[in-house]
Formats: structure tokens, C-alpha cells, sequence
């Protein structure tokens, strides 16, 4: 899970005030026909990783503000409170609470086929940051292991992007996004200075997707990034099977996961077909010695399996086993988490 930053209430009250002031700009303007959601996820987690075990109850709402029709301002925030158990063989639990923002923009829908995104918004690399990394949506209560690499160790830039499709047919449609990012050391709204892109091809009638990313940090050390995504959703199916490779200066990695819901079997509602086994491989290979890129300081192997469960109304139950293998020590990561996904609209319409 990312973008969480230490609990500060001076920052807090500042976030809300800002997102409350667009929200009442919306109802002034938007009125009745527009009404602006807060949706997202809230859960409880667990995760016993080499015998030590932590718990992480959630919540990550998303505000979306349409300010007129080609306007939009939108935001993630994660609450969560961590307890983990007490360092240098002391009893007990201790914990710390987090308040952090995922993103906080304004989207200006310039044309059909550009989108002008300002403020601090997720950095656009690879596919788990802008897609699987909420509660409500990722398979696993874990990010995979390359997941900081393109992403710049805060998973979010803080500047200006310029996004949307390209071309569009029957046959393919080919996006783009591109960006620059300022650093920023605010405890909130906390960036480095890079620039990067990402380019993606997705074909209708097989339903597969690939794309490549790029990214390049600007300050202190400056450093390329480069990575690439195959996608692939079968129709007439509930497989998904989707992959990741990412390369950074100092190590590379990959994961390829795959997951079918059991629908076939009595349909959706059934006990059956609300079950969905998942099946996660991944490596890493280091090249050279870097504290700083978020990966194994080893070459490391994991497979991780899991058995998902949908319940009516939005509940959704994660389950998981992984084992790592690295020269640096082999553990067992057991992870459990319960989440339900709301949908609420701000006020009522009239």
C-alpha cells in the first residue's frame, strides 16, 4: 500500500478544508444533475511475515468533483493504524497511525483525445500504481516486490501531466501519458524531481494489452528507468493473467499473475462461483548494492497464492500464502484481509 505519511493534524485540517471548499464550489455550480461520489475501501489486514505479525485497519476514500463539464478534481486519501509488534525482544504490541494523500488533482478535459492533469497525482509507470494498488481492487494485500522501481520511492509526482488517446478504433487503441514532476520535500505532498512516460497498445478483439514505460530521476544521482506490461483477458472467460518487468540502475524484476473466478460453476452468486484462486510469481536480480530503490538487497524468488471470496453487497474476503527464497534468509508470509467497497454521493440530489 502507498502513499502513507505520518499523521499530522495541521495537514489534515488544510487537505480537508481544500477538498470541502471544491466540493461546495461543485454543488454551487454542478447542482442537483451532478452530485459528486465519495467511494473507496475500508478493511482490516493482517500480515504475519517471518513469524512477526502486524494488523492494519483502513480506510481509503476517493472524492471525485466535477467542476462544470471539462473540470474535475479528484483525490485518494489512506487512514490507517499499524500494530506491529515491540522491537529488541520486548512484549507486546505498540503501534502508529498514518494519514497520507494518494493523489490530489484537477483534471481539464481539454479535447477527446488530451486530458491536462495538475498537482500531485500517481506517477504513471508500469500498471500496479494507477490500477491495482487500492484496497477494494488488488488481488493480494501486498504490492509485488518491483513496485517502487520507475516510481520514484513515493509512488506519486508533484507537477504537471498531459495524458489520453491517441487513436482509437475497432481494432486498437493506443494511449499515452506523459509528465514532469518537481521535488518537493512538503511532509504531504512529497515528490523528487523526474520525468518519465508511458505508452500502451490495447487490441479489443483479443482483448490483450502491452506497454512500455519510462522514467528518469532529475536530482542528486539521475538515473533511468524502463519497464513493460502484457495484459491478457480472455473473452468469454473469468481468466486474467497480467505481467510486469521493470529495470532500474541497480536491479530488475518481473511478476506475472493470474487469477480465475469460479463463476462457471453455478454463475457469479454461487457459493462456487464467488470463490477466486490466484496465483502470483515474481523475482528480482540485483546488480549492484542501493539502499534507496526499494527491492530485495538480494536476488529474490516468490510465490504467492491466493483464494479471494466476493460476498453480496461489496465484501470481499483476501487470503494468501507466499514463500520467498533469497540467500539472505527463506520465509513463509501469510496475509488476510477483509474489505468492503461504499459508494456514497456527497449530498442528496433533489
Amino acid at each position: 500500500m502507498s502513499g502513507h505519511l505520518p499523521y499530522h493534524p495541521r495537514i489534515k485540517w488544510k487537505v480537508i478544508a481544500l477538498v470541502v471548499a471544491a466540493a461546495v464550489i461543485s454543488r454551487h455550480q454542478a447542482g442537483a444533475q451532478n452530485v459528486p461520489p465519495i467511494s473507496g475501501g475500508t478493511g482490516f489486514i493482517t500480515s504475519t511475515n517471518g513469524g512477526s505479525t502486524t494488523y492494519l485497519p483502513v480506510i481509503a476514500p476517493t472524492l471525485v468533483v466535477p467542476l462544470g463539464n471539462h473540470l474535475l478534481v479528484e483525490s485518494r486519501a489512506t487512514i490507517l493504524e499499524s500494530y506491529f509488534p515491540r522491537g529488541g525482544g520486548q512484549p507486546g504490541y505498540t503501534h502508529q497511525r498514518f494519514l497520507g494523500l494518494s493523489f490530489l488533482q484537477a483534471d481539464l478535459l481539454a479535447s477527446s483525445h488530451v486530458s491536462v492533469v495538475a498537482g500531485e497525482f500517481l506517477t504513471p509507470f508500469g500498471t500496479y500504481n494507477e490500477r491495482l494498488s487500492p484496497i477494494w481492487i488488488s488481488n493480494f494485500e501486498d504490492a509485488p516486490l518491483i513496485y517502487s522501481l520507475g516510481t520514484m520511492s513515493t509512488a506519486s509526482s508533484v507537477g504537471g501531466m498531459v495524458r489520453g488517446s491517441a487513436y482509437s478504433s475497432d481494432k486498437v487503441n493506443l494511449t499515452y501519458a506523459g509528465y514532469f514532476s518537481a521535488a518537493s520535500t512538503n511532509e504531504q505532498f512529497d515528490s523528487e524531481r523526474s520525468t518519465g512516460g508511458q505508452a500502451s497498445a490495447y487490441f479489443p478483439m483479443p482483448r490483450v494489452e502491452i506497454g512500455y514505460s519510462f522514467g528518469r530521476l532529475l536530482q542528486d544521482t539521475r538515473e533511468n528507468f524502463s519497464g513493460a506490461h502484457l495484459w491478457w483477458e480472455p473473452a468469454d472467460t473469468y481468466l486474467r493473467l497480467r505481467s510486469e518487468y521493470a529495470r532500474g540502475p541497480h536491479a530488475q524484476g518481473y511478476w506475472i499473475e493470474a487469477d480465475y473466478r469460479l463463476a462457471r460453476f453455478h454463475g457469479e452468486d454461487s457459493f462456487v462461483g464467488r470463490l477466486e484462486p490466484v496465483f502470483r510469481m515474481q523475482q528480482t536480480f540485483r546488480s549492484a548494492p542501493d539502499s534507496e530503490d526499494g527491492l530485495p538487497s538480494a536476488n529474490t524468488q516468490r510465490a504467492d497464492f491466493a483464494i479471494d471470496y466476493r460476498f453480496a453487497h461489496e465484501i470481499r474476503i483476501n487470503t494468501s500464502y507466499s514463500r520467498q527464497f533469497s540467500s539472505i534468509g527463506n520465509r513463509n508470509i501469510w496475509e488476510t484481509g477483509i474489505v468492503y467497497r461504499f459508494l456514497v454521493p456527497t449530498w442528496r440530489s433533489r
